[in-house]
């Protein structure tokens, strides 16, 4: 399953809520300002490193560059909107809101 992730975890509970439902091999996709998750050494990175252990992270690259969010966790993959097409094509998906 593609789980699709747009909000900040700094002002909501979405990853949190996501991540009790997310299994092996699932993937996450941060966009919007979800991409903030995807930042190095914060309160939250502790939630995404747990997601790489059970399967991939991507975060959308455009989304990042317009916040200017460059220091990202180890593992943390970058999806230009053909990538996010392409899982969107693989996998069932669900959105956190």
């Amino acid at each position: 399953m593609l789980h699709t992730l747009n909000k900040s975890p700094f002002s909501h509970t979405s990853l949190e809520n996501c991540l009790r439902f997310i299994k092996p091999d699932d993937v996450l996709l941060l966009l919007e300002d979800g991409v903030y998750a995807a930042t190095r050494g914060t309160s939250r990175s502790h939630l995404i490193e747990q997601a790489l252990q059970n399967g991939h992270v991507f975060a959308m690259q455009a989304d990042l560059k317009a916040r200017g969010l460059t220091d990202l966790i180890d593992g943390v993959q970058l999806a230009d909107y053909d990538k996010f097409v392409e899982l969107l094509e693989q996998h069932s998906s669900h959105a956190w809101r």
